[in-house]
């Protein structure tokens, strides 16, 4: 199934709004201003869950911007999200087509916030360096979630786990055919550090999946995609992990699988709203 296939995104939002770091949002409400209308960019947005989870958890008045690349998306996201936050107050939304590599600190200008769900890890070096200074440039708080670190838990523990986890990671971080190079697992380090060398706070946190055995559809589409890549990256994997795929989908289908998929989540404030708290 394709990464950004509505169906699939659906299916992972339970799971997204559960892994998601609630610490994070306390220290952002607070860096926020109290007295003006928010203006959130979420970038990536798919199919708006993050906007479905955080709108509803930050008060104030709410102008969202959702950038997606899928007019399809875009058309889910800006007629899903909630019409209130926290405290009554109205949310609007509009859609904007674009390339989200391409932001820069002057279309950010208004800009409350940033969001993102799931995108770090599909960028490159220079993409992520080109946020921060955008970011950082126009003085705005960025809210930056569920980024893949590459490391993955399942029970009962398999001798093939480790191969398999080590040629995901490696297709994660593999040249796309545009040349662009993706960072994958490394993206959370980069990020913080990008942002940490403009001065601006970064606050880390974990923000993994657990499956259990009530998610077993979940648990059989992530293991297809998560197998799937990992065999396209190395080719030589593929007659040991169709069989580990098979044995995996009996256990998941069974009650018998759990899985921990980690993933980061980083809260970002620019040294303009450092030094106005």
């Amino acid at each position: 199934m394709s990464e950004f296939a509505p169906d699939w995104l659906y299916l992972r939002e339970p799971a997204d709004a559960a892994a998601r770091a609630t610490e994070l949002i306390d220290p952002l409400w607070n860096h926020l201003p109290a007295d003006e209308d928010l203006v959130i960019r979420d970038l990536g947005c798919g199919t708006g869950s993050l906007g479905r989870w955080l709108a509803a958890r930050l008060p104030g008045t709410q102008h969202w911007i959702l950038h997606d690349h899928d007019t399809e998306l875009l058309t889910h996201a800006q007629a899903s999200l909630p019409g209130t936050a926290l405290d009554g107050s109205p949310v609007d939304a509009v859609a904007e087509q674009r390339d989200i590599t391409a932001l820069r600190a002057a279309d950010l200008a208004g800009t409350s916030l940033v969001t993102a769900s799931a995108l770090l890890d599909l960028l490159t070096r220079d993409e992520i360096t080109a946020l921060a200074s955008a970011v950082v440039e126009a003085g705005c708080a960025a809210l930056l979630m569920l980024s893949v670190t590459g490391k993955v838990e399942l029970s009962p523990a398999d001798p093939i786990d480790p191969a398999l986890a080590a040629a995901f990671n490696a297709h994660q971080r593999r040249v796309t055919e545009d040349g662009r190079r993706l960072l994958g697992p490394n993206a959370m380090d980069v990020a913080a550090t990008a942002f940490g060398r403009l001065g601006a706070k970064v606050v880390r946190a974990d923000s993994a999946w657990r499956l259990g055995p009530d998610q077993a559809e979940l648990q059989r589409q992530w293991l297809e995609g998560w197998v799937g890549a990992a065999v396209e990256q190395i080719p030589q994997l593929r007659p040991v992990a169709d069989v580990y795929l098979q044995r995996r989908l009996e256990m998941a289908a069974a009650g018998e699988l759990h899985a921990v998929i980690h993933h980061g989540d980083l809260l970002v404030l620019p040294p303009s709203l450092e030094a106005a708290a």
